[in-house]
């Protein structure tokens, strides 16, 4: 039995009156921080090194509307996806999906320490306003940005690539099947 701090469970309390509810909360969250610091036992293990390649979408029915994000590693010496990874995001629109994909990737690709990252989306916005060739004129997008850019400088070796979206299917597959497990939104008041 795991024992928490007096303090804690005050709050726990307070935010989960329901005892399933607070321990299905409790369990969840001890779950993500295992998984964070452990990559999961489905993800095929790589050497420390080498190039790999970020497959990343994001996207939302709607713009803005229901929104998802997925990311794909791949080792391309052997041909082998090392993990993916779907979920949604709430209401946003597609470029922040599009940022917000770009940055789980990149959470993702730092546990394997390549020596060479290769980032593959198929938003010509976003890789544009990466590689510095267009400004990031939507304050919405900017913290976004802040943090890829942020992100990308704990890599050696990393680029920003534009592949036309039927090179980008097995990302988009992971969208639409995370869009489609994200339900209706809300209606609107």
């Amino acid at each position: 039995m795991l024992r928490i701090p007096p303090s804690l469970e005050r709050i726990l309390n307070k935010m989960f009156p329901n005892t399933a509810d607070r321990e299905r909360f409790a369990a969840d969250a001890l779950q993500r921080a295992i998984e964070e610091e452990n990559p999961s036992a489905t993800e095929k293990p790589v050497s420390v090194g080498g190039t790999l390649h970020l497959f990343t979408d994001g996207g939302s029915r709607g713009n803005p509307g229901q929104a998802a994000i997925a990311c794909i590693l791949e080792d391309p010496e052997r041909g082998e996806i090392i993990c993916e990874h779907e979920e949604c995001i709430g209401i946003e629109t597609n470029n922040v999906a599009e940022y917000r994909a770009l940055a789980e990737g990149l959470r993702l690709a730092r546990r394997y320490h390549p020596n060479r990252l290769i980032c593959h989306l198929d938003s010509q916005l976003i890789v544009r306003q990466l590689n510095g060739e267009y400004r990031v004129k939507m304050s919405t997008l900017r913290p976004l940005f802040d943090e890829i850019k942020e992100l990308g400088s704990l890599f050696a070796d990393i680029s920003f690539v534009h592949i036309p979206r039927e090179d980008n299917f097995r990302a988009d597959a992971l969208v639409n099947k995370a869009l489609d497990a994200c339900g209706s939104p809300p209606p609107s008041s």
